[in-house]
């Protein structure tokens, strides 16, 4: 029987496999593009001025300033405890330098401001008069949103300041919306849009960093990171707990400032508002702070030592920091306890005037509710 004729070698090859496509590579980036590049430049100029140079009279007004925060939200405290304040009382205590650092810094006639439900000490810190804010805590009809606002939704137009929100993590989107306005109205502007270590794992916030960074927006996010959100540390609730790099992957710098110096959190804000104001986007600003109450008046902080807090108060408290700078530039203790003396004195005619003041009258519960088509 004849052979079947062999097959060749070669031919009992299997066919080469088809050549895989090289894998696409990315140009390198320009340092001026590269995010990480650029989180590390901004940090390094503000490291360079790490603080701000400050005359007496500036570290006078600071000092005035965190106190009458301090004191007004002692007594706001109190009158919690005695039934004068209902609802939610979100307090400010310890945090002081944070708000006045960085509002010192702004153009009052231009930039805008938008935070959370903790905001009695931002609306002080803009000057606004106590007795209103005192006035709206205690829900009266002289309170800037009329008694119907509270202690978590205060406003003023007149001073570009939009609230005080209640939703965790919402005032950051309407942030760049009023960044957006300022950069459609060419008006100079920017805006500074607070929110806290809780809010910065809310998913729109993440939106609002990616629309600020593509359209350019004149805004400066601040998280002001005082360890526990509502009540959970961060080392426990957030993977990346330093967040000022949560912004890196849309090319947004971030600055980390210590924010128990109201002079490093000056300094940093002549950076960062620089920055913006130059046309190069947007900043993230993380700002560490303590706040010394818990979350809200009812809240007993039991998932923190008592210990820790005194700590941070014999420590790192913002006023007594620079109180103690004071003295060393000259001025004496007596000097100190008198504006101490005279703030409690107005913080007290706050809480008369509040006191004092009627209820809204019934038919405000239907006003600015709606707006009526014409």
């Amino acid at each position: 029987m004849a052979k079947q004729p062999q097959k060749s070698k070669a031919s009992a090859k299997k066919p080469a496999a088809p050549s895989k496509t090289e894998p696409h590579s990315a140009p390198a980036l320009a340092p001026s593009d590269d995010p990480d590049f650029m989180l590390q430049s901004l940090q390094r100029e503000f490291e360079a001025a790490k603080s701000f140079d400050a005359s007496d009279e500036q570290m006078m007004g600071f000092y005035e300033q965190m106190l009458l925060i301090r004191r007004f939200e002692e007594k706001a405290g109190q009158l919690y405890g005695l039934g004068l304040i209902g609802g939610f009382c979100h307090l400010y205590i310890g945090q002081e330098a944070v708000a006045i650092g960085l509002q010192s810094a702004l153009d009052g006639d231009k930039d805008s401001v938008i935070t959370g439900y903790r905001d009695h000490g931002h609306m002080l810190a803009y000057g606004i008069d106590p007795n209103v804010i005192m006035a709206e805590l205690t829900g009266r009809e002289a309170g800037i949103s009329k008694g119907k606002g509270g202690s978590m939704h205060m406003f003023s137009t007149e001073h570009k300041f939009y609230g005080g929100h209640g939703i965790v993590g919402a005032q950051v989107a309407l942030g760049g919306g009023l960044a957006l306005a300022h950069k459609y109205n060419e008006d100079g502007g920017l805006c500074l849009a607070y929110f806290g270590d809780g809010a910065a794992n809310q998913g729109q916030v993440y939106e609002t960093f990616n629309m600020a960074s593509l359209w350019n927006l004149p805004i400066v996010f601040v998280v002001e990171d005082n360890q526990y959100a509502m009540g959970t540390s961060t080392k426990r609730s957030s993977a990346e707990t330093r967040f000022y790099r949560r912004g890196t992957s849309f090319r947004i710098p971030g600055m980390e400032v210590n924010g128990m110096d109201v002079l490093e959190v000056r300094a940093a804000a002549e950076v960062a508002f620089k920055h913006v104001r130059d046309g190069k986007g947007p900043v993230l600003m993380e700002l560490n702070t303590y706040r010394y109450r818990g979350h809200s008046m009812s809240d007993p902080a039991k998932y923190r030592t008592r210990e820790e807090v005194q700590d941070q108060r014999d420590h790192h408290d913002p006023i007594e920091a620079l109180k103690k700078a004071l003295i060393a530039a000259g001025k004496s203790e007596d000097d100190l306890k008198s504006i101490d003396k005279a703030i409690r004195k107005r913080v007290a005619e706050a809480a008369d005037f509040a006191e004092n003041s009627p209820e809204p009258e019934a038919p405000e519960l239907y006003t600015d509710v709606l707006v009526e088509e014409y």
